[in-house]
């Protein structure tokens, strides 16, 4: 048997305002998609990425309970340069979200920063620094 990543699934209680997160970010979502039971999105690598309302989760998993404390996950999206890691984070920021680390470079050599989504998780912008 061989499997293949194929989707990452993310609950979110506010459909609209995690897909204007996401928008924000860069992903091509239509629009017009807030008040839909499940949306999803193929990215550049061939990866999808979908959210269900907690109430299309409890259609058939009627015991969820949408996990509370920190994020649980984090989602790593690469940056075309450390500039455009510090501008997307003040975008976001500006728009907002809470900044969990704000952009710096890391000794591993990247520049990098993590917001918030609306739902918790941590979305970490990197890009390489130069060498």
């Amino acid at each position: 048997m061989s499997l293949t990543f194929d989707f990452i699934g993310i609950v979110t209680r506010d459909l609209a305002a995690s897909l204007d997160f996401y928008r924000a970010l860069g992903l091509d979502i239509g629009e017009g998609q807030e008040q839909e039971p499940h949306v999803e999105v193929t990215l550049p690598s061939g990866v999808r990425i979908g959210w269900d309302p907690i109430e299309t989760i409890h259609s058939f998993d009627p015991g969820y309970e949408f996990p509370t404390g920190d994020h649980r996950v984090a989602f790593a999206f690469q940056a075309a340069s450390p500039a455009e890691v510090n501008e997307v984070h003040a975008r976001l920021v500006a728009a907002g979200h809470a900044s969990r680390v704000d952009p710096w470079d890391a000794p591993w050599g990247q520049r990098y920063s993590t917001v918030l989504d609306p739902d918790g998780n941590a979305i970490d912008i990197y890009a390489p620094l130069a060498s």
